[in-house]
């Protein structure tokens, strides 16, 4: 997802550079969608992997103190 943020955002450079502002006004629109789109999956990934950090740890801590004395 990242390389084609990347490869829209070069087209719109080699666009602007030759002046063909129809072209790269349409591949900068693309780079940003793409640059958000790819933030956001960054972001809920980050947050689930979290949870799962947690999760592990306290199922390894059960696992290893067993069952509470009485």
């Amino acid at each position: 997802m990242l390389r084609w943020s990347l490869a829209f955002f070069l087209v719109a450079l080699l666009a602007a550079v030759f002046g063909f502002t129809d072209v790269a006004a349409g591949a900068a629109w693309a780079a940003k969608v793409l640059f958000f789109v790819f933030l956001a999956c960054f972001v809920v990934s980050f947050v689930t992997g979290l949870f799962r950090v947690r999760r592990r740890r306290l199922v390894v801590r059960v696992r290893t103190h067993g069952p509470p004395a009485r």
